[in-house]
């Protein structure tokens, strides 16, 4: 672990295995932090916050080293992209050509927001002077996924360490050594120790440990959405902050009128991307039923450019799982899905090394079946028709879900209506899974709430306080 600027063992001596999914074969050795790491975790961002180096630093000096971090990265994305992919089975195209470039540009777009935030001067009653300051939180905890280790660590990095907080970083037991290379880059980068403190360890144990304790200001939390409802509980026993980004089922409306081939294109990626382990998933696609068979049959088709393989080959666009029991998880749903709808491809593990699965693509889904419910996370998609806007938006709506949607139409209009009513924090329109750091991301109702990316994230870390000064 990396603890105040140490690279230090568990206190109790323990370990887990890293193990490599596209092979099944242990490639690290990882400490297994409990409570006594996380309170010495905790005790380190705590006095660097308070009374070290960093305390003394204004939004210019953070801005320069998140800027050195960002190049950094750049100049270490082959490393990190390799470490990325046999640590979590993401196709290497995809952690050197999207990951790594997104996680330099999010952390010298934050190293902009450094010096830029300003409160405001209130227009109060009587002889007074009153202005308002935006001041970090203090320490932050973060807990990340494993489907985008290091991009979700700097999504949550970026934004705390530019309004001046400290983190305790715990990343995902299956994905945890692109976590501890950013944190040694922050410390090569000229960050003052304990201001990036990396945890590892088990979610309940470490992670909840973090949750639970009292020194931590903040968490901010990517995950499931039952682990997300635990930490709220047992966050609210401090009564500390919480953003939670969650699950999520995605629709994806294709009408009629749509370009048919640019529409299947966008679902497949929408739902093969990073073999489906993205929480942005457009796992149901609502096809108009006029456009179905076409729909569907592009689909097939494009679904066998989509090769399944090692991801440290170019050509391979779908990884493996992240672990044997997430397989296992998925091919239950496959199974399911053979129960309830047609299979129209897939369907299958591949080969008995490693963790991979086809990408599959059920047709003709009730809305109310297990398939078109429940998250999968995997490269499952569920198609399912319908007859006409109000249908294709209640059926959108209907989920307990509302990180993202995707809208496909040449009709401008019935875009940007489609657009305003579904529940969804993200809509896409002719186009699906887009990113930007300058655009706030985040879901409703049980996609969790809070916003990162944007000037929003920095709202996530900062504390309001109004100062009121008597004038006479």
């Amino acid at each position: 672990m990396l603890i105040g600027g140490e690279n230090v063992a568990a206190a109790g001596g323990e370990w887990f295995d890293d193990v490599n999914p596209a092979t099944g074969e242990i490639i690290a050795r990882v400490a297994r932090g409990r409570d006594a790491d996380v309170d010495r975790a905790v005790k380190a961002a705590r006095e660097a916050f308070e009374r070290g180096p960093w305390a003394k630093l204004d939004g210019t000096d953070r801005a320069r080293l998140l800027w050195a971090l960002g190049d950094k990265v750049r100049a270490a994305a082959d490393e990190l992209a390799e470490l990325e992919t046999r640590d979590s089975g993401k196709p290497i195209r995809d952690t050197k050509g999207v990951d790594l470039p997104m996680v330099a540009d999010c952390l010298q777009y934050f190293s902009g927001w450094a010096n830029k935030i300003y409160g405001d001067t209130v227009p109060v009653r009587g002889p007074f002077l009153n202005y308002t300051r935006r001041e970090p939180v203090g320490v932050v905890g973060a807990i990340i996924p494993w489907n985008f280790p290091i991009l979700m660590a700097v999504w949550k990095i970026a934004p705390a360490l530019a309004a001046g907080n400290t983190v305790v970083l715990k990343p995902s037991r299956e994905t945890p050594l692109t976590a501890l290379r950013l944190g040694e880059l922050a410390l090569e980068a000229g960050f003052p120790p304990g201001v990036l403190n990396v945890l590892t360890g088990l979610g309940n144990e470490a992670g909840m440990a973090l949750v639970r304790h009292p020194g931590v200001d903040k968490i901010a939390f990517t995950g499931g959405t039952g682990t997300g409802k635990e930490v709220m509980r047992e966050a609210a026993a401090t009564l500390k902050r919480v953003s939670l980004e969650l699950g999520g089922k995605s629709p994806n409306l294709i009408f009629a009128d749509a370009d048919p081939d640019k529409a299947a294109r966008g679902a497949l990626a929408g739902i093969f991307y990073n073999q489906g382990e993205v929480c942005t998933a457009g796992s149901r696609l609502l096809v108009e039923a006029s456009a179905h068979d076409a729909i569907v049959e592009r689909l097939v088709e494009g679904a066998k450019r989509w090769p399944v393989g090692d991801p440290m080959d170019a050509k391979t666009r779908v990884g493996p799982m992240v672990s044997k029991s997430h397989l296992d998880s998925v091919m239950r749903y496959v199974e399911i899905g053979k129960q309830e709808a047609r299979l129209a491809t897939g369907g299958a593990r591949v080969g008995e090394r490693g963790y991979f699965v086809q990408p599959t693509i059920f047709d003709r889904v009730a809305p109310d079946a297990t398939i078109a419910r429940e998250e999968i996370f995997g490269p499952v998609l569920s198609v399912i028709p319908f007859k006409d806007l109000e249908e294709a938006v209640a059926l959108a709506n209907d989920s307990e879900y509302g990180l993202c949607a995707g809208v496909f139409t040449k009709d401008v209009g019935r875009a940007h209506a489609v657009a305003h009513r579904l529940k969804a924090g993200t809509v896409w329109i002719n186009t699906y899974n887009v990113f930007d750091s300058a655009s706030p991301f985040g879901g409703t109702k049980q996609s969790g709430f809070g916003r990162e990316m944007g000037y929003e994230a920095i709202e996530l870390y900062t504390e309001l306080k109004s100062v009121w000064v008597a004038l006479s």
